[in-house]
């Protein structure tokens, strides 16, 4: 069965860092554009950043730009990871990995459980 799975949610402080990584299993992350998103209390689900799986390229939203790292295993490809710095009380989410892929008629899409990351002093 495909499936995502996050870890690396915790409680920091404002100022602090974290990595969140997702492991994909059942599938690999190769030919998949990868994302992640985050959902805080009350909010809509929103795309923080991802990477296209046609030409490499990475996206951030301005919430997290410059503040945020999305990148992949090289070699196994079935890792992601979101480096989190400067972490601020508004980045209080639960966060979902993400991967998609599109092939003529077919999508293949499937989302991780999330993993909570709480910023308070």
């Amino acid at each position: 069965q495909p499936q995502l799975v996050e870890s690396g949610g915790d409680l920091v402080q404002p100022g602090e860092s974290l990595r969140l990584s997702c492991v994909a299993s059942g599938f690999s992350l190769r030919y998949y554009a990868i994302a992640w998103f985050r959902q805080a209390p009350g909010k809509e689900r929103e795309r923080i950043s991802c990477i296209s799986n046609t030409d490499g390229s990475s996206f951030y939203s301005d919430s997290v730009k410059g503040r945020f790292i999305i990148s992949q295993e090289d070699n196994a490809r079935n890792k992601m990871y979101l480096q989190m710095n400067g972490l601020k009380v508004e980045d209080t989410a639960v966060y979902y990995c993400h991967a998609l892929l599109t092939d003529y008629a077919d999508k293949y899409e499937y989302w991780g459980y999330g993993t909570q990351v709480t910023v308070s002093s």
